[in-house]
């Protein structure tokens, strides 16, 4: 008996590590660093993650099941950055709308610039945009979302308000509720305007989505953890998978580096100081350059305790 025991425990641990390994192998690598001048090294990590709207990958039947419609696009409607070092981790979303300048080019909002010159020249933007040093690169499509929620057995989200959002394909009762893979990404890609319907409580879009982002993102950090997840196989796998069916990364990042970023982006949920760039208003078109040059110097550092209560706030706008 005990040594049966001792041989299923053996296959065990050599399923735990195989699958995701199998999976790693899976992964997408793209050539996501720009060339040129860039910042130089900087102590801490510092990731970009990205989600796409991209439609490639996926068939007619599941962008009618995702609500994607027919749209070929390749803008980024989430940008995180994403830094850990000898603090607490830390997170700045970038609201869609916000304009940049873009290297060689003119300003622009932040999400047409992937359209433009693809990763290479977002992280390029980013970087001139900061001043912080862009060391790793993750890049998720639509149909990663909604597969990663469906493969945890769906997450939890409290909206305050009910929702109703046809450009999203969206209808929510408020309060905290299980949703499936469909409705987070929805959730995640809903921006009512502030003079649309009682139904959309969002006071101003983007700057609301963004901090929906980062509760999707919180909440299957939360759920991935469960015991559940490896004690099924059939969980195991399918999470394995489901990570890597519609994921990129840049050539310079493993598997080790990828964990990482992980175990930090569970951290949104709690632990990690959750920031939105600095805004001047409502609009989330204008950053506040003066709390946003103080933000980004203290990534840059390395230094999150120069990181007050006025320059990292959810939405982005002063206290």
């Amino acid at each position: 008996m005990f040594r049966v025991l001792l041989v299923l425990l053996l296959l065990w641990v050599v399923f735990l590590v195989a699958v995701p390994i199998w999976a790693w192998n899976n992964v997408e690598r793209i050539d996501a660093m720009p060339t040129g001048d860039r910042p130089a090294d900087q102590p801490g990590t510092t990731y970009l993650v990205v989600g796409s709207d991209s439609r490639a990958g996926l068939s007619d039947e599941e962008r009618r099941r995702l609500g994607t419609g027919s749209n070929e696009g390749d803008r980024t409607d989430t940008i995180m950055m994403l830094h850990t070092g000898g603090g607490e981790p830390v997170v700045v979303s970038f609201p869609r709308d916000l304009f940049v300048d873009v290297p060689g080019g003119d300003s622009t909002r932040i999400n047409a610039v992937y359209s433009q010159g693809g990763p290479q020249l977002l992280v390029a933007t980013i970087e001139q945009n900061t001043g912080v040093r862009i060391d790793h690169y993750v890049e998720i499509g639509m149909g990663g979302v909604a597969g990663i929620v469906d493969a945890i057995g769906g997450i939890e989200l409290c909206p305050e308000a009910s929702i109703k959002d046809d450009g999203a394909h969206l209808e929510m009762e408020a309060g905290c509720q299980d949703v499936d893979g469909v409705t987070a990404l929805s959730y995640s890609r809903a921006r009512c305007s502030k003079n649309g319907p009682p139904e959309c409580p969002f006071v101003s879009s983007d700057l609301d989505r963004v901090q929906n982002q980062r509760e999707v993102v919180a909440s299957v950090g939360k759920r991935v953890a469960s015991p559940l997840n490896i004690l099924l196989p059939w969980r195991y796998v399918s999470l394995n998978s489901a990570a890597t069916d519609f994921v990129a990364v840049d050539e310079q990042t493993n598997v080790v580096e990828a964990a990482r970023a992980g175990l930090a982006l569970r951290a949104i949920g709690g632990g990690a100081r959750n920031c939105t760039v600095p805004v001047t208003d409502g609009s989330a078109e204008s950053r506040d350059t003066e709390r946003a040059d103080q933000l980004f110097s203290a990534l840059a550092t390395d230094d999150p305790d120069l990181i007050t209560d006025d320059l990292c706030t959810a939405n982005g706008l002063a206290p």
